[in-house]
């Protein structure tokens, strides 16, 4: 690993990757991707490799640096456990699924769909973002007409327990990580990524589309499933709740259940197919759903984490990075997560415009379909140039 021009280019892009992804709840992969292989000159499978190692990084920056947070109007971790235990196995089964497509699909098609979903995806969340800040105008307005009026102590809190209000918490704003964690929902997070890790890793040994390639690849679906629909029916019952959408959204109907289920796979279907983590799909999502955007990006990332790491097991163990490039970036994107997450949550802070997360989450989709739109338009124009073959691929042939 030499230290030159290309290092330091791509660890400024890079560490603003990291920065605007972490804060986003996007991971940054859109940014990762065409940075490592436009400026620092990897190959295409080495790129989305060490892109994973970053997203890693960040995201496990980001989740410790929310664990000490809570929920800015309620009396809850930030991090919205039984959120993420409902659509982290669904996204994890639907990036398995993406990583076959992705065997399959044309570059070009792979392309298309991408630059269609990160400019919806962007667009809708512009738009939130601008929905929710006049919102954040009115309260303040509001807010300063009642303290005018009558300046007491009781009308000051009654505006902040508004959900798209400031972020002006009426509860402490930090807490001891201990206090944060829900072990019971986080172990059985721990158990869906050991049991798709163990999945994965035996899967490299053995024939692709061969009968036990098979049984291996459905032996996901009731480790996924198991864990999805045991949440789904204790929030259907009322014995649990997505508690960050506040008291009147506690009550959640099977068909709305059923459809955040789908949405989670479809998030890492698309991730896997891309190449990128689902927060891009899960942050948008998460927002249309009503969880305030702090919430939103933390758990987004809580259950990016998980998938991120995995990826990354898996590739150390099939030798397709070089250690010293992934560390040395790893790295980067750690403290730059570290960093982006202080200094947006200070901003937030002064201004009271939690909206600022939302904004950043839109931009970050924009440029990454700007970047990695790019390079496959690029790749496409050579293989029309050389008459390459640009349709669909036999997984069993290629594998």
């Amino acid at each position: 690993m030499k230290f030159d021009w290309r290092i330091i280019v791509g660890s400024m892009v890079g560490f603003l990757g990291a920065a605007l992804g972490s804060v986003g709840g996007v991971g940054g992969g859109g940014i990762f991707v065409p940075m490592l292989a436009l400026i620092i000159g990897f190959d295409p499978k080495s790129s989305t490799a060490i892109s994973k190692c970053m997203i890693m990084g960040a995201a496990g920056s980001t989740v410790y640096y929310n664990l000490r947070l809570r929920h800015p109007t309620l009396d809850i971790p930030l991090i919205d456990y039984d959120l993420a235990l409902l659509f982290q196995p669904m996204l994890m089964l639907g990036i398995s699924i993406g990583v076959a497509f992705n065997v399959m699909f044309a570059d070009w098609m792979v392309t298309v769909l991408l630059i269609i979903l990160f400019i919806g995806t962007s667009t809708k969340a512009l738009f939130k973002g601008i929905e929710t800040w006049k919102k954040e105008t009115m309260l303040k307005k509001e807010a300063a007409k009642a303290l005018e009026a009558e300046p007491k102590p009781g009308d000051e809190s009654e505006y902040k327990r508004l959900p798209s209000g400031p972020t002006n918490n009426i509860h402490d704003e930090e807490a001891p990580i201990l206090q944060n964690i829900y072990w019971k929902e986080s172990l059985l997070l721990v158990y869906v990524w050991v049991a798709f890790l163990i999945v994965q890793i035996v899967k490299t040994y053995t024939k692709t589309c061969s009968i036990e390639y098979w049984v291996l690849n459905t032996l996901q679906v009731p480790i996924a499933v198991s864990v999805t629909l045991f949440e789904a029916i204790c929030i259907s019952k009322g014995t649990r709740v997505i508690a960050s959408k506040g008291k009147e959204f506690t009550n959640w109907k099977i068909h709305q259940i059923c459809l955040c289920c789908a949405c989670g796979i479809i998030a890492g279907i698309v991730g896997g197919l891309l190449g990128l983590g689902g927060g891009f799909i899960l942050g948008p999502l998460f927002l249309e759903l009503g969880i305030p955007p702090q919430v939103a990006s933390a758990t987004s990332t809580f259950a990016m984490f998980f998938s991120s790491s995995m990826s990354v097991v898996q590739y150390y163990l099939l030798d397709r990075f070089p250690v010293p490039y992934a560390s040395y970036f790893v790295m980067v994107a750690t403290f730059a997560a570290f960093a982006g997450q202080h200094v947006v949550r200070r901003i937030i802070a002064i201004l009271g415009r939690a909206s600022i997360i939302i904004f950043i989450l839109a931009l970050t989709i924009f440029i990454s379909a700007i970047s990695l739109g790019g390079v496959g338009i690029e790749k496409m124009i050579e293989k029309m140039e050389n008459q390459e073959y640009m349709g669909f691929e036999d997984l069993c042939k290629l594998s």
